[in-house]
């Protein structure tokens, strides 16, 4: 059965509409990690695009539901998608798909995290200087009809003609694809700033909601983590480093590194947010300071915090489910549960390569482009 999770009540003050959308709220489809590409009959390729996950729902009446990878709402975020699926006459349907800013020649994740502000005249100002598309790539319902339990190959037969009634649209988008592994390769080897991946799927495989029936290869080797606790500069009472923390199988968030590549800049204002956040225990699992060789009196010296920030971190190497030296901060993961943040991230993603270059402000036709199963 599709797993589905409480919903939260939202009008959507982003059209023209007050009407609510009450879909049954299902948590996403999601992937595991891998180094390379699964080969053999049966597999479909696609881009993993740079944005926020997102379930569309479009009721009978025009109605718009959106909702992110954690089941909350996302419409008071975008309310030029809600505003314009609101005028498209295709309910009822959902879609599963990923939101996106196009910034000149590539997307900007940024520009994503900024649109999560609690001032609504804020939200509508990014949102005229910088509209965002909606790719889409899944059909969970279509005309009425559950399409969960279809094979993939039916689900996107359905998307593929739900984009031909719309026809030419500035924020739909359908989400490119091949059979062919070659081609999917050479989407990871000839990047540039559109994508952040490839996904495999299977053809005959239905829609598992909540679960990681999918395969991802990443462009690097990144991992989504939460800020467990922090150190202090030392001598000083601003932040020097944060402490990271992965999931394991029991539930247990555990110490597997730490970052320091915090500009001075933004130490001022992070050790504020920080320090809002103090509370034991941090880690309920593998903890900083514990005894090891490495150890000093300052491995004990930290600052244990509620597990609510998530940030993405690049890493070179593991050992032993930690990261053998220090991370970069690729970017803050507003949008990511902590609870998702696990071990099985370590170690598995693909070494850095270049994005495939993907306009997605071009005008194309969306019919051709999805009757011919190939990508760009």
């Amino acid at each position: 059965m599709p797993t589905a999770r409480p919903r939260d009540r939202e009008t959507p003050q982003a059209g023209r509409r007050s009407k609510q959308a009450e879909p049954e709220v299902l948590a996403p489809m999601e992937a595991r990690s891998e180094d390379t590409l699964p080969s053999g009959e049966g597999w479909q390729y696609e881009p993993k695009w740079d944005g926020f996950r997102c379930l569309a729902h479009i009721a009978s009446d025009g109605a718009v539901d959106l909702r992110g990878k954690s089941g909350k709402p996302l419409a008071r975020y975008f309310p030029d998608v809600v505003a314009h699926l609101e005028t498209l006459s295709i309910g009822p349907c959902t879609l599963d798909g990923e939101l996106v800013i196009p910034v000149g020649e590539t997307l900007s994740f940024e520009e994503l995290q900024m649109r999560l502000h609690p001032a609504e005249s804020r939200v509508r100002k990014l949102a005229a200087a910088h509209p965002a598309r909606l790719v889409l790539f899944d059909c969970l319902e279509a005309e009425g009809k559950t399409l969960v339990a279809e094979p993939l190959s039916a689900r996107r037969a359905a998307l593929e003609a739900l984009v031909r009634r719309v026809g030419a649209d500035p924020v739909l988008r359908l989400s490119p694809f091949t059979l062919d592994r070659a081609e999917a390769q050479g989407w990871l080897d000839r990047s540039g700033g559109a994508l952040d991946g490839v996904v495999a799927k299977r053809r005959d495989g239905p829609y598992e909601a909540g679960e990681r029936a999918m395969v991802k290869v990443k462009l690097a080797r990144t991992a989504d983590c939460v800020v467990g606790g922090f150190r202090y500069e030392s001598g000083g009472r601003r932040v020097g480093s944060l402490l990271l923390g992965l999931y394991d199988d029991e539930g247990l968030l555990n110490h597997v590194g730490f970052t320091s590549a915090i500009s001075a800049a933004d130490r001022p204002e992070l050790t504020r947010r920080l320090e809002a956040l103090v509370e034991a225990p941090g880690f309920t699992g593998r903890a900083p300071g514990g005894p090891s060789r490495w150890s000093t009196a300052r491995s004990a010296d930290w600052r244990p915090l509620r597990p609510e920030l998530v940030v993405e971190v690049h890493y070179d190497q593991v050992t032993a489910d930690r990261f053998r030296h220090g991370t970069s901060i690729l970017r803050w993961r507003p949008d990511k549960p902590p609870r998702t943040c696990t071990l099985e991230q370590l170690g598995r993603e693909a070494r850095p390569g270049l994005l495939v270059g993907a306009v997605l402000d071009e005008d194309r036709d969306t019919a051709r482009e999805a009757g011919d199963g190939k990508g760009k």
